[in-house]
């Protein structure tokens, strides 16, 4: 297939997956097929040889037009509904398993909207032990796919998107779940039984199963965590190096084989490349064809195609049609960064080996893959950074070592203990080599990590220096490109850490962030060289606390105050405790919490970088008051500017509170997450809050906050803001200017403006 078909055949692919995105966003099904049709007639009538492109385009734009149709309504929130389904994937957690199951019917409540289109959803199961491959009828309680939005953090509603999970929730105990039928036997289950009966450490059993069987959710977080800090995730993930690795083997026992039984013609025989493709093909099936597997063997068997030279494309027409296929078949593939990291790193692969002749012997094959490491890795960590916004600042030196030990070493070993699998105890000597060769891997990553942790760049720095490492990779892989030049590309490089810091905040000002949490508070407060956190965000019952996706490890924090120790308060204090650094601890003194802290009382007043802090409750001295109503109350001040927290104190402390106000409030979070038990008539009426922010989860199911609250503040004209529909809030204290606040979720017809 040449160049001129493979490359309009993506463009179409892409153009069709970028309209539907589009058509999708913009909120109704109508208006896709009414583009499709106009956009068809005028290519019809103007350039009738373009129809077959346009046809193609479409066809990916209705495959992901279903996918919004599929997304769950937005009347069953949080509503019973009861399904057959189908398990297709299960993972273990502290307590709880989540499933990914494909519905096969759904019956919701009779006077609400249907759901016949539900087709995947992800929830959670915490009283049966699931299977994949199971049947059950079982109740759900759902929402549409949805994610927590805050600065510079994973974005889990784009990865539920580009998943094809169209709900999310859990499973409930009453009426209980019934199976229906039980799984069938599955090859890839049955390998992972095997693995787990061999005498082989926890550690090896896991990396066996990511490596061989694709089966990467068997990696505990500590292992993602090393390899992330590490920048060697792909080497685990079943990926073009692994199914490359698979076809090469074959590729080369079937040429060797060939030689044997026809040595005057051996060059000429095709069975041994049909037989490399039909590896792929299998090893890729047998990890349960993945996106990032399924992407894996396309790749590879155009470059088997491409390597024959029978009747095969160039290396870019390859390219593009490589594209154009992994679109076709997996539309949602456009929104995974895997695609375009993959897509770009043999993108660049061709231009810096295209017009150069295939290395020979050890010694050339060597200084090739030196040289493809070097230039590969610049520009790979300028990706990462852009996507995900880190870089692993060891990743280069790493890969240099790691990509050959796991290709030569640790896939060969796992892949030949397979083959001898049904000799007894012989098959056990590859996995043993294998285990060794992993300790020697880890060990390395450990070292690597230890040397040089994973580093988030200052905002004002990502940029800049994801620019620089591209400019690095293009000076240095692209032919005649002046000596002069690509040594200003790399002093560049280096010199951008030294370059000025961050605009510091000028004295007097406070830069405030109620981060979205779900159902619970977590603010954070920073001055020119102060920082404090009021309230450390809830901790979830699968073990999962939001305050460790906010920032990388190490952070400083001058105070925090845990306001009390309801667990949608306090729950991230166990994630401070062990990732940050804290200088001093506030809470009540009657509160149990795991830490020596400071006690809260009314009257305590300190000042830094011209701000004034005031704790308003709880009297000093011993107290009867409930867990809530015992809340530290802060008010902060900066100019003629106020923040009021108060935490969950009812309306009884409220009325208390009144005295030690003076004038308006600037900016209120509502108490108790807008609670009818807080924000009572005569507090709000004296207080008067400009700005109103309610700390609260998504279909929460205290249906917080409160429709009398809401009234009653708008009663008085504030502006109300909540973290479960705006996303993470941030906003500045500057004397002398009004309050603007920044809503980090987009709404429809844009930000709101008070």
């Amino acid at each position: 297939m040449g160049q001129g078909i493979a490359m309009p055949t993506a463009l179409a692919a892409l153009g069709g997956s970028l309209l539907a995105w589009w058509a999708g966003g913009q909120g109704g099904t109508w208006l896709l097929p009414l583009v499709l049709m106009m956009a068809g007639l005028s290519v019809g009538v103007w350039r009738p040889r373009a129809l077959v492109w346009f046809l193609l385009g479409g066809s990916v734009a209705f495959s992901i037009q279903q996918e919004w149709g599929h997304r769950l309504p937005v009347g069953l929130s949080g509503q019973d509904i009861a399904v057959h389904a189908k398990v297709t994937d299960v993972q273990q957690q502290s307590g709880v398993q989540r499933l990914r199951l494909s519905i096969e019917r759904c019956t919701a409540p009779a006077h609400l909207p249907r759901c016949d289109q539900l087709n995947s959803v992800r929830v959670s199961a915490y009283d049966h032990e699931y299977v994949v491959g199971e049947r059950w009828q079982m109740t759900l309680r759902l929402r549409p796919p949805y994610g927590f939005i805050n600065p510079n953090t994973f974005d889990y509603e784009q990865w539920l998107w580009r998943e094809g999970i169209h709900a999310t929730g859990y499973i409930r105990p009453d009426p209980a779940p019934q199976r229906l039928t039980h799984a069938s036997p599955r090859l890839r289950q049955l390998a992972s039984d095997f693995l787990a009966q061999l005498p082989l450490e926890a550690r090896t059993q896991r990396w066996l199963a990511a490596l061989t069987l694709g089966d990467s959710e068997q990696l505990n977080q500590d292992d993602w965590a090393l390899l992330n800090a590490t920048g060697t995730t792909h080497l685990v993930v079943i990926s073009g190096l692994h199914v490359g690795l698979v076809a090469s083997f074959v590729l080369l026992l079937g040429r060797y084989a060939a030689r044997v039984v026809s040595p005057t013609n051996w060059r000429l025989r095709t069975w041994p490349w049909w037989l490399a493709g039909a590896a792929a093909v299998g090893y890729a099936v047998l990890a349960g064809l993945a996106p990032p597997a399924m992407r894996a063997m396309i790749m590879t068997l155009l470059g088997l195609w491409v390597l024959s030279g029978r009747h095969a494309p160039g290396p870019w027409q390859a390219w593009w049609l490589a594209l154009a296929l992994v679109l076709m078949v997996d539309p949602l593939a456009l929104w995974r960064p895997g695609l375009w990291l993959s897509f770009m790193a043999v993108g660049w692969l061709i231009i810096i080996w295209q017009g150069r002749s295939r290395p020979r012997g050890v010694k050339g094959w060597c200084w090739a893959l030196l040289r493809s490491q070097l230039l590969l890795a610049p520009l790979m960590a300028a990706a990462v950074l852009f996507a995900f916004g880190r870089v692993a600042p060891t990743a280069p030196l790493i890969n240099l070592v790691a990509v050959p030990w796991v290709s030569s070493v640790m896939v060969p070993t796992a892949l030949l203990g397979w083959l001898l699998s049904p000799l007894p105890l012989v098959g056990l000597v590859p996995w043993w080599v294998f285990e060794q060769a992993l300790a020697v891997f880890h060990q390395l990553l450990v070292v690597a990590v230890e040397a040089a942790p994973l580093w988030q760049p200052p905002a004002h720095l990502a940029y800049p220096l994801a620019g620089s490492l591209v400019l690095l990779s293009l000076c240095w892989g692209l032919p005649a490109v002046p000596r002069w030049l690509r040594v200003g590309a790399a002093v560049l490089l280096v010199t951008i850490p030294w370059w000025p810091r961050e605009q510091a905040i000028p004295p007097g000002q406070l830069q405030v962030t109620v981060y979205d949490v779900g159902q619970g508070q977590l603010i954070e407060l920073r001055s020119a060289n102060f920082r404090l956190l009021y309230d450390t965000g809830p901790r979830f019952r699968s073990g999962f606390m939001p305050l460790q996706s906010l920032w990388p490890p190490g952070q400083d924090f001058d105070q925090v105050m845990v306001s009390h120790a309801d667990t949608d308060h306090a729950g991230g204090v166990d994630a401070l405790l062990a990732d940050h650094q804290v200088a001093q601890w506030w809470a009540p003194a009657e509160e149990s919490l795991s830490i020596p802290s400071q006690r809260c009382e009314q009257g305590q007043r300190w000042q830094r970088d011209g701000i004034t802090y005031r704790i308003l409750w709880p009297p000093s001295g011993e107290n009867t008051l409930s867990s809530n109503d015992r809340s530290c109350v802060l008010a902060v001040y900066a100019g003629e500017h106020s923040l009021l927290i108060t935490g969950d104190v009812g309306r009884q402390v409220e009325r208390q509170l009144l005295s030690q106000l003076n004038g308006n409030v600037s900016v209120l979070v509502a108490g108790h997450h807008g609670s009818g038990t807080s924000s009572g008539v005569q507090f709000v009426r004296e207080t008067q809050p400009h700005h109103v922010v309610f700390s609260a989860g998504r279909d929460n199911a205290f249906r917080h906050p409160a429709d009398d609250v809401v009234r009653r503040f708008r009663q008085q004209h504030s502006c109300l803001w909540n973290t479960a529909q705006d996303g993470a809030l941030k906003f500045t204290l500057i004397p002398q200017q009004p309050v603007t606040f920044q809503p980090l979720r987009a709404l429809a017809g844009g930000h709101k403006r008070c």
